[in-house]
């Protein structure tokens, strides 16, 4: 503790950063779950990174290129549904984004670095810049998620009452799906494809199994984001180890415990 919190001092931007992130990739991860589109956030995060790469590439500032780039997969993906499987459309995404990014970081010198670090995390060095993108990002989630949260819910629940009343699912769901594209790119500036991955599926993942209602894994997910964030940074600047790794460890030990937890409890239930 001694050694931490002098570094802590330190790198207080950063820890901030991450800790906004932690709050807000659950929430959105929590209807990403709902709808069914894992791969979405994978998907997101990869393009993200390789139009990051490409921007660096060509002198451009790398979070316009990411945010660019993400958000234009996230307009083709209703124009592709129409002609393709629905369920294809992000893991296509996905590899075209790994392959893009992958032979960048071969074929251009100057991007190797990058994009080794856009791949393990480089929270480390979010600057003021990072964190504002961070704080915005949150706001604009839950305002968004605010006012529109219900309606998303009641469309993947039930969404014959929209079609019923002619109201414009597919509106509420681009409007999301650029939500969600543009926070996984900035995350994945700073947290690492993997790392934003991890955040935005595990607790989701886990607050779908253990959550009582919908409202309890809206805070439940975020919670445990945070707890296995804290976790994660405290061990990863003490022991200078790459941030992504370290993060998505701590979230696979973290579901593990919890299904040993409920492995227990319904044991103990059942004897009873």
């Amino acid at each position: 503790m001694t050694d931490f919190l002098p570094q802590l001092a330190l790198f207080w931007r950063p820890a901030l950063t991450g800790a906004l992130l932690a709050l807000l990739l659950p929430c959105l991860g929590l209807y990403l779950c709902l709808r069914r589109e894992y791969w979405a956030a994978l998907a997101y995060g990869q393009v993200g990174a390789a139009g990051a790469l490409g921007a660096l590439a060509l002198g451009i500032p790398p979070i316009a290129g990411g945010l660019a780039a993400s958000l234009a997969v996230a307009g083709m993906k209703y124009p592709l549904e129409k002609h393709l499987p629905a369920t294809g459309i992000f893991p296509l995404l996905f590899i075209l984004g790994w392959s893009a990014s992958l032979l960048l970081t071969s074929n251009l010198p100057g991007v190797e670095r990058s994009g080794t670090a856009l791949f393990e995390g480089q929270l480390y060095f979010a600057d003021v810049d990072m964190l504002t993108g961070a704080a915005l990002a949150l706001a604009a989630c839950a305002a968004f998620l605010w006012r529109v949260g219900p309606l998303l819910l009641l469309a993947c629940l039930h969404p014959a009452h929209f079609r019923a009343q002619r109201l414009p699912v597919w509106a509420l769901g681009a409007g999301f799906d650029l939500l969600a594209a543009a926070s996984l790119a900035l995350a994945v500036m700073s947290l690492g494809v993997m790392g934003a991955f991890a955040l935005i599926f595990v607790p989701p993942w886990l607050a779908f199994a253990f959550a009582p209602s919908w409202r309890a894994a809206l805070a439940i997910a975020p919670a445990l984001a945070l707890f296995a964030y804290t976790l994660a940074f405290a061990f990863a600047l003490l022991h200078d180890q790459p941030f992504g790794p370290v993060l998505a460890l701590a979230l696979g030990t973290l579901t593990l415990a919890g299904a040993a937890v409920a492995a227990t409890w319904n044991g103990g239930a059942k004897k009873e």
